[in-house]
């Protein structure tokens, strides 16, 4: 893609992101919802692979049918109200039909299917911004209208995304496929704590991002996208695979890891809440998600690479590894001791 086109997409990209996060108006929050998917689509479509232009295809008809939902919700809000300050969504028709566009925008059961499908079509780097950049505007709206929506239905859908989250994720060998059934599973316990204390999704998904990062990013660094080839990259960078290994435990939420941390204060939250029951059948769903990424960690650094004649091993490239890989990986492992610190500041 042409350099110049690449900078004015991610310029769109940040644009409408800080217009949708910063504004008080349904109108312009819609606006920079529609900015961003018109940014990312040829992100999505630059390898003109036909199951990147199915994926860019996919993504444009689902996050145009969740926009035109957003606005049907606002404007019957409005109707009903005379109200489009984003704060003051009251009417339940419409709090109803906010909740199921943010969720097909966010990727939330029962609107997943379309996420690991466009994942799968899509470059790393370019996944990397649909797990993390993209669903940052939806949780912002689900952040300013969490007062008003329903929590019973939130918690449906949250104990839902976890369970099919973790156990759709179960049955794949697409790298990409997995690490989107691993967006859906987070998701969920995002979903499930937003009624009683959304700061606690904000910090969720802002761990979420750092260690998704650092997944990506590795991914991206050793050219790793099914379990068979990243099985053969631990000979080539030993280093890069151990910490791999490290930041996969971490999103799997397995203590002392950075992952834990949200993990811990959403089920300390929920049960303050009276909701044990609830924490305890999302705790239990999550561990179908450790399951496959301990076989993601067991294929990174444990497996020895197949000596067979008709497999092509990739040629070893000495480029070094990238700063921001070390420094989002080490946020990814160690932040769990100062936890007491970044628990009020979120």
């Amino acid at each position: 893609m042409n350099p110049q086109a690449k900078l004015i997409f991610t310029i769109s990209l940040l644009l409408g992101t800080a217009i949708t996060i910063s504004s008080n108006h349904w109108i312009m929050a819609w606006a920079g919802l529609e900015i961003n998917t018109l940014a990312v689509l040829p992100l999505i479509s630059k390898s003109h692979h036909p199951r990147a232009i199915e994926a860019a295809t996919k993504y444009f008809l689902v996050q145009a049918t969740a926009s035109t939902l957003l606005l049907f919700s606002s404007m019957t809000n409005a109707w009903y109200t005379g109200q489009w300050d984003i704060t003051q969504l009251t009417h339940p028709i419409s709090c109803l039909i906010l909740t199921s566009a943010i969720a097909m925008k966010l990727g939330l059961v029962p609107f997943h299917f379309w996420f690991p499908e466009v994942l799968q079509g899509a470059p790393l780097t370019t996944g990397l911004l649909l797990a993390t950049v993209m669903k940052f505007p939806p949780i912002t709206l689900f952040f300013l209208t969490s007062h008003s929506l329903n929590p019973t239905l939130l918690t449906c859908m949250a104990i839902l995304s976890a369970a099919l989250g973790g156990w759709m994720g179960l049955n794949q060998t697409q790298i990409r496929k997995i690490l989107a059934f691993s967006s859906i599973a987070h998701l969920g316990w995002m979903t499930i704590i937003i009624s009683f204390d959304p700061k606690l999704t904000l910090l969720n998904f802002y761990i979420y991002s750092l260690m998704t990062a650092a997944t990506f990013l590795a991914l991206n660094s050793i050219k790793a996208l099914k379990l068979t080839t990243l099985m053969t990259t631990w000979t080539k960078t030993p280093s890069l695979n151990a910490m791999l290994f490290l930041t996969l435990l971490s999103l799997a939420g397995l203590p002392p890891l950075t992952g834990f941390l949200p993990k811990w204060l959403i089920i300390q939250e929920l049960t303050k809440q009276s909701m044990a029951p609830a924490a305890t059948v999302i705790s239990l769903l999550s561990l179908l998600g450790l399951f496959f990424y301990l076989r993601l960690a067991y294929c990174t650094t444990i497996t020895l690479p197949p000596h067979t004649t008709n497999h092509m091993k990739q040629w070893h490239t000495n480029k070094p590894t990238h700063i921001t890989i070390a420094i989002l990986t080490t946020l990814s492992t160690m932040l769990l001791p100062i936890s007491p610190l970044i628990y009020p500041l979120s």
